[in-house]
């Protein structure tokens, strides 16, 4: 049976979201993320990206391309609430989907042509999406994830469209190399000093000459160009590590502060464990200083979502990491090794005073926030915490001005 697989993007989500939180937004040059000249564009509209703004540009490069746009910081629960609205529609119209991130779904509708005609029903769940929540939206269909999804780039904005089986290498000829999926600033150098710009020059290329210049990516990339791939739609993805981390304004030496943070990101980290019921064998420590070289370490440990096992060795990690002499721009933890379990109970070292004061806290924070208790010590980090929920199944929020 022939796979019809269904890509939909929600089209410049968070700039959407903005205006219909603030009408007066709307047909604005607007720019969402990082608000200090720290930060980072989260999203941009398309009245923006005349000027050469994209996302992920630093903001103060895009404030001084288009200073009349309209900066706004953006709020990860707003984006959350409205990204659910969209998610239980799908749930309620596909049998098998798959949430890539906020605002990017795949979908498998194969054999529902026999009931409906996929591009039909497609359509009408997208019209759906739109009326109930005012957001544009746009599909492809095909037969495969990487067409579907190459299909909904040029279908934006807020449209849709079909590529039929078969017709699926000469729809990627014509089109430029870095459409394809997985093809990034670097490889796409690459493959434009090799003289290649169009996919159908890689449909035309032996898949071993790919190989041979960018290795397993080559490969990859040459299936990708003729509209091979047999990706399944996944319902759920399985967290395999959790992490934080902080960019400061300002390049900071306060080890007090340091310190203070990381504990903070620990703290709220261990809660996420407890609550997913996970626990964690691996603990890594990053730092990226002033002239952006970047150092991490990190330690095996024995299987534990304990804040009190947790932070000494996190701490341990920076103190052995850490060059007094340097000024810090960014520090960031990472628990990785995650496997399903409760809390394990140290015979020697916890008592029941101990566990009782964990259930205690986690209650607290379950009802009133993860801020609602902290450490003294973590008490100077304000903006770390989320009441997101890592393992759910769901892609996190990501925006890009987490700043501290």
């Amino acid at each position: 049976m022939e796979k019809t697989i269904l890509h939909l993007d929600l089209d410049t989500f968070y700039v959407s979201v903005e205006r219909i939180i603030n009408t007066e937004l709307k047909n604005k040059p607007l720019l969402v993320g990082g608000t200090s000249d720290r930060g980072v564009v989260a999203a941009c509209s398309y009245e923006t990206r005349g000027f050469g703004i994209h996302s992920g540009m630093p903001m103060k490069m895009a404030k001084e391309l288009c200073p009349e746009a309209v900066v706004i910081r953006g709020n990860a629960g707003t984006y959350s609430k409205y990204s659910d609205v969209v998610t239980e529609i799908i749930k309620e119209h596909v049998p098998v989907f798959e949430k890539s991130s906020i605002d990017e779904f795949y979908a498998d509708l194969s054999g529902m042509d026999r009931f409906f005609g996929c591009y039909k029903y497609a359509t009408e769940m997208r019209q759906k999406i739109i009326r109930e929540t005012g957001l544009p939206i746009s599909f492809g269909l095909s037969v495969n994830k990487v067409v579907s999804k190459v299909a909904t780039n040029e279908a934006k904005p807020n449209n849709q469209l079909k590529i039929d089986f078969g017709l699926e290498k000469p729809f990627l000829a014509p089109l430029s190399i870095k459409k394809i999926p997985m093809v990034g600033d670097k490889t796409y150098q690459t493959l434009r000093n090799l003289g290649i710009r169009q996919v159908k020059t890689v449909q035309d290329m032996p898949m071993d000459i790919m190989q041979r210049v960018l290795g397993a990516n080559g490969r990859l990339i040459w299936k990708r160009a003729n509209g091979i791939d047999n990706t399944p739609v996944i319902p759920f993805h399985d967290r395999k590590s959790i992490s934080n981390e902080r960019t400061f304004d300002k390049d900071t030496i306060d080890v007090i502060k340091l310190r203070g943070i990381l504990i903070a990101m620990t703290e709220n980290l261990a809660y996420q464990l407890r609550r997913g019921d996970k626990l964690t064998a691996c603990v890594a420590v990053k730092i990226r200083y002033s002239d952006f070289n970047t150092y991490s370490k990190q330690s095996r440990i024995p299987y534990t979502s304990a804040d009190h096992t947790l932070i000494p060795k996190i701490l341990e990690l920076f103190d052995s990491l850490y060059n007094k002499r340097m000024l810090v721009r960014l520090i960031g933890i990472r628990f990785s090794h995650l496997v399903s379990g409760n809390y394990q109970i140290n015979l020697f070292e916890d008592t029941e005073e101990t566990l009782n004061l964990y259930q205690a806290m986690d209650y607290v924070r379950n009802r009133f926030g993860c801020r609602s208790v902290v450490r003294a010590s973590a008490m100077g980090a304000k903006t770390i915490g989320s009441m997101h929920n890592p393992f759910n199944g769901e892609p996190p929020v990501v925006l890009a001005h987490r700043k501290q």
